[in-house]
Order: C-alpha cells, then sequence, then structure tokens
C-alpha cells in the first residue's frame, strides 16, 4: 500500500543549492537559505495560503534590490493615520487603533514579503486567517477594506505600482450565506424595563448620561463631550450643537434638539454642582470625589488616607468620559441588576424605533441625524402591529 501523500507542506533542505524549499500543488518552492528566518516566514506565508485553499505563488527572497516590504508601507501609512484621523482639538480618533487591529496578520504572515508582490490571493488569505480567529462577517469585511486603503495611500505616494491596489480591489467582501464566516447579532433596542432596572446601580453622571441620550436619541460620544457652551439655550427647546460628530468630515451640520424632559434631567444633574460651561458636564473626576464623599460619611477610619493611597495607585482620573468607559459603566449597572447587558448605542436603537411607531420613518431619521432613510432602518425596527391590523381587515 502506498504511503499517503502529505496534507500540508513540509519544510525541505535542497542539499546542492542550501536553500529551502516545499513542495506544493505540484510544483517546488524556493523558501530562501535553509534555517533562515527570511525562510522560515516565507514557509509561514505558504502554509497560511495552502490552508485557505489558494495556489501560493513564488515570492522567495530572490530579489536582491532594495524593496519596500509589507511592514514599511504599514509603518508609513501608520504615520499618516495619526495625522489624517483627528477630531478638530488634535486628538487621534478610534480609526486609529482600528487600523493597527486591522494589521495583526498582515504583520505576521506578510510583513517580511515585498509589497509589490502582495496581491488578492495573499489578501484572501489574510482574510481565511481572520475567519479562523472566529472574527464576523462584517467585521472582516471592514477590516479588509482598511487594509486595502493602506496599499491605495501606498498607490498614491508612488511607493507601489497602481496594479497592486487595483488587483485587490478584485476581492470582494464576504457575502451573508456564503462564507464560514460566523454572523454578528444585530444590535437591537434596549426594553425600557432594562434600563429602569439599572439605572439605580450607576453612579450619577452616568445615569444622567442615560436619561439623556433617552431622551434625544444623541450618539455615546456626544454625550461622553457634551458641554453647556454648545447648548443655544434661547426658547423653550435647547439646542446642542457639538463641535464634533461622526459626519463633521463630510462637511455635514449636527444639531440635537433637547426637550422638556432633557432639559429636566440637565437642571437637576447641574444643581447643587460646581460645573463649568467650557467643560464636559459629565466627569469621571467628579463622580470619583463624589463616591469618596458618600463612603467618608458612612465609615469609621481615616478615609482622606485612603482616597490619596489610591490616587497614587490608580493615577489621575480624567475629566470627560471615554465611549469606552462610559460603556462598561452601563454593562456593570445591567450586571448588578441581574438584568440582560447592554450598550449607551442600544438607546438610539430605542429612541428611534419609539419615534418611528409615534412619528414615522422621517421623524426618526430626523432625530437620529441621518440623512439616508436607508440608515434610519437599520437603528429604527418596524412596527409590526401596523401590519398585523392590515392583514385582520383586508387579509
Amino acid at each position: 500500500m502506498a504511503r499517503p501523500k502529505n496534507q500540508a507542506p513540509v519544510y525541505k533542505l535542497h542539499k546542492t543549492t542550501g536553500l529551502a524549499r516545499c513542495w506544493v500543488n505540484g510544483k517546488w518552492i524556493t523558501l530562501g537559505k535553509y534555517g533562515s528566518p527570511e525562510s522560515r516566514n516565507e514557509f509561514a506565508r505558504v502554509c497560511a495560503e495552502h490552508a485557505a485553499g489558494l495556489i501560493p505563488k513564488p515570492s522567495g527572497p530572490q530579489v536582491t534590490e532594495p524593496r519596500l516590504t509589507v511592514d514599511q508601507l504599514c509603518l508609513r501609512y501608520l504615520e499618516h493615520a495619526k495625522v489624517h484621523y483627528r477630531t478638530p482639538d488634535g486628538k487621534q480618533t478610534d480609526e486609529v487603533r482600528e487600523i493597527k487591529r486591522s494589521m495583526v496578520f498582515l504583520h505576521k504572515t506578510y510583513g517580511h514579503t515585498a509589497a509589490r508582490e502582495f496581491g488578492p490571493l495573499a489578501l484572501a488569505a489574510i482574510r481565511q486567517e481572520m475567519i479562523s480567529a472566529n472574527w464576523c462577517r462584517t467585521l472582516i469585511n471592514r477590516r479588509v477594506d482598511r487594509l486595502k486603503r493602506a496599499f491605495k495611500w501606498a498607490t498614491s505616494q508612488e511607493l507601489i505600482p497602481v496594479s497592486v491596489y487595483e488587483a485587490l480591489r478584485t476581492l470582494t467582501g464576504l457575502q451573508e450565506g456564503r462564507t464560514t464566516a460566523r454572523e454578528s447579532e444585530p444590535v437591537k433596542p434596549v426594553p425600557l424595563e432594562v434600563i429602569q432596572a439599572s439605572l439605580p446601580h450607576m453612579c450619577a453622571q452616568v445615569r444622567a448620561m442615560v436619561e439623556l441620550q433617552l431622551y434625544t436619541g444623541m450618539r455615546p460620544g456626544e454625550a461622553c463631550a457634551f458641554s453647556m457652551d454648545q447648548v443655544v439655550t434661547d426658547g423653550e427647546l435647547w439646542l446642542y450643537k457639538p463641535r464634533q460628530h461622526k459626519t463633521k468630515h463630510r462637511g455635514k451640520s449636527r444639531v440635537i434638539p433637547i426637550g422638556p424632559k432633557a432639559r429636566q434631567v440637565l437642571e437637576a444633574f447641574m444643581k447643587d454642582r460646581d460645573w463649568s460651561a467650557t467643560a464636559p458636564l459629565f466627569s469621571p473626576a467628579q463622580a470619583e470625589k463624589e463616591r469618596f464623599a458618600t463612603a467618608r460619611a458612612k465609615a469609621k477610619c481615616d478615609w482622606p488616607m485612603r482616597e490619596k493611597a489610591k490616587k497614587r495607585k490608580r493615577g489621575a482620573t480624567r475629566d470627560r468620559y471615554s465611549v469606552v468607559v462610559y460603556d462598561s459603566n452601563v454593562r456593570r449597572a445591567a450586571k448588578r441588576a441581574g438584568v440582560a447587558s447592554w450598550a449607551p448605542n442600544q438607546l438610539r436603537h430605542t429612541k428611534a424605533t419609539d419615534v418611528r411607531r409615534q412619528f414615522g420613518i422621517e421623524a426618526a431619521g430626523a432625530i437620529l441625524g441621518h440623512s439616508k432613510l436607508s440608515v434610519t432602518e437599520i437603528y429604527a425596527e418596524r412596527d409590526t402591529s401596523l401590519a398585523l391590523k392590515v392583514a385582520r381587515e383586508v387579509g
């Protein structure tokens, strides 16, 4: 009985030349000098392409002239991204962090290869590694698009030939039902009873932010950056005009009406508190002080010394909530309340669904600040009660 063929490539020595090579799909692939780190990295690339069911292209280190590697291209693009993706106050946006996360497998498998030799099959191999890491389909598509964007920028800087980016564009995104990548759960509105159960387990700052979002439909980042100098208080309705918002770089304005209920939340929060019109209204530093003051009043030990020790250990507390910290506070409150975990962004879905039920899809889009109703459809769930009523009468 014949010995079964190896299903995976094997790292071998070619004694005549002293080079490493492997047999894949009926041909030898030269990897470089046997035992060298470059040959090992090249072998890892070949194995990744083979595992993805692709025919790898020989791209060993035979090239002797200086060349731009994929790692070097990524580093240059990150320097550009750190300058390009900034808010008006000079802070980097979350896009820089997402770009770094998107490049993890690219650096691991193809970082040593020449950027001009990177093609659609290599990108498909990277995508397969993302699938194996159990990333969801939509996240994979977004991160693959970020990798394409990096090569597009390199093309614009004449670092690589145009043909490289044009070839990468031919790799289409993963489609639902036609890939082994898992599907993410759609973001749903959070029930009001879940919100009400969670509120008592939040500090005053986070509780006010949640209620403000619930009544206005603003984004979590807009609630974190809320300050009174951005609010027009003339008239019965206040108007919140955030200096920074999601679509500002596209030349669009953003105005968030603050109705009587939301205004009542703000006035109750500002009462008997020291606050500055130019600083973020909701401060984790202030929340920390209030928590220590409450604990000190109930304690029998020397709380000032304990507070000072904790400050030295933890470091300075920020004057503004980040979206991540805000999210973790909400999830922690839900856990303490014994209800299903939920996130602040779900409050926009709750508000949109409620407005759509009462006033229609256009009103929901206006509240959320959407210019296209197709985007509002994602946030505002359709009210099936109207369809049931029609079915009863004419169905």
